[in-house]
């Protein structure tokens, strides 16, 4: 984990952790005032932004931080304070998180840290993402213990967990997943765009 996630950062009370249904009308305008007050949160103590997408792109339901990340990658390549990682190109999962958190303490520690991943949750809760601050444990869902990460994070359900977990992601919907993809990628970009400090000179 990487050092800087010990800094005294002044919070504004955003009623954290949110649930948002992306169907939902005005979801997208919330999700992207919540970001951005988060941003907002972040400038005095971080010099820049790095979103981590978590997961693989070798399993549908695991995919969705490589997702975002291949949305961003594009979007955000004129934002100088902005660096998005993980990728379905060069994806972030189990087997080198460890060495990627290793990377970020060292190259990236003036760097706010977004963490985005998949999740499992309750049926009726599939679909939606939780916005939140600290820190999220990758991997939990399928019992694999790795380090924490960020500093802030986006949270997406994209299937019922309870039973046989690592199955259950690999045979998940991607049309569950990529409209989640989307809704995340346009609120992250829209929320950079409209805060001062991350907007490109």
């Amino acid at each position: 984990m990487h050092s800087l996630t010990l800094k005294t950062v002044p919070k504004t009370d955003l009623g954290l952790p949110v649930n948002i249904d992306p169907q939902a009308i005005g979801a997208h305008r919330n999700f992207v005032r919540l970001l951005v007050s988060l941003f907002n949160e972040f400038k005095d103590s971080f010099a820049q932004l790095l979103i981590l997408g978590i997961g693989s792109d070798r399993s549908t339901g695991d995919s969705l931080g490589p997702l975002v990340g291949h949305h961003l990658e594009g979007l955000l390549c004129r934002h100088q304070k902005v660096t998005v990682m993980g990728t379905l190109s060069r994806p972030v999962h189990a087997l080198n998180l460890e060495e990627t958190q290793n990377l970020l303490a060292k190259d990236f520690d003036s760097a706010a840290i977004l963490a985005i991943d998949a999740c499992l949750g309750q049926k009726n809760k599939v679909g939606y993402l939780e916005i939140g601050r600290g820190s999220i444990l990758p991997g939990a869902a399928v019992q694999k213990k790795l380090p924490p990460v960020g500093d802030f994070y986006i949270t997406g359900v994209v299937n019922v967990g309870g039973f046989l977990d690592a199955l259950i992601l690999q045979s998940t919907r991607l049309g569950v997943v990529f409209p989640l993809a989307q809704f995340i990628s346009r609120g992250i970009f829209k929320a950079v765009s409209t805060t001062e400090w991350l907007s490109p000179l």
